[in-house]
Order: structure tokens, then C-alpha cells, then sequence
């Protein structure tokens, strides 16, 4: 799953890899307008944030798979299920 395979490489980042990627981004940004320009501490913050929201999806897709191979799922949670899928 490609989905996966993602947060696999996320997981993996050091900080140093982080703090390089930072700085490689900085560079290719224009650098001439005060509002382009971004901090590696925003950065770290989002790269972190980012993580933190991939590991509650993670979290909560196994969650879920739990759920519905148990098979205690009524026929409502079924519907909730479906159409928060197709959103």
C-alpha cells in the first residue's frame, strides 16, 4: 500500500535528515519576499504535526479493520462506516 510505504519512510527521518531537507527546501525558495520565506522551525513543526495526524490515521484504519473483521458490527455502524468512506 502506498499509504504505508509512506509512513514508513516519515517514521525513518532523523532529525538531521529532517534538518537537511529543511535547508534544501529554504534553498528553492525565493528568497527575495519577507512572506515566502519559511523557518526550519515551521517546518519541523508541520513535518511533525504531519506525522502526528499519519499515525492517528494509522491508528484508526486499524482500528477499523479490527472492527469489521470481528464481525460485531451492526447493520447502523455498517451505514456510518460507508458513508464516511465515500466522503
Amino acid at each position: 500500500m502506498s499509504n504505508k510505504r509512506g509512513r514508513d519512510i516519515s517514521s525513518r527521518l532523523t532529525e538531521d535528515e529532517i534538518n537537511g531537507l529543511v535547508l534544501r527546501l529554504q534553498e528553492l525558495l525565493p528568497s527575495d519576499s519577507s512572506s515566502s520565506c519559511i523557518s526550519i522551525k515551521d517546518c519541523k513543526g508541520d513535518m511533525q504535526l504531519h506525522q502526528e495526524l499519519q499515525k492517528e490515521v494509522d491508528d484508526l484504519s486499524d482500528r477499523l479493520s479490527q472492527l469489521l473483521a470481528s464481525g460485531d458490527i451492526t447493520a447502523l455502524d455498517a451505514d456510518i462506516i460507508r458513508r464516511l468512506l465515500q466522503q
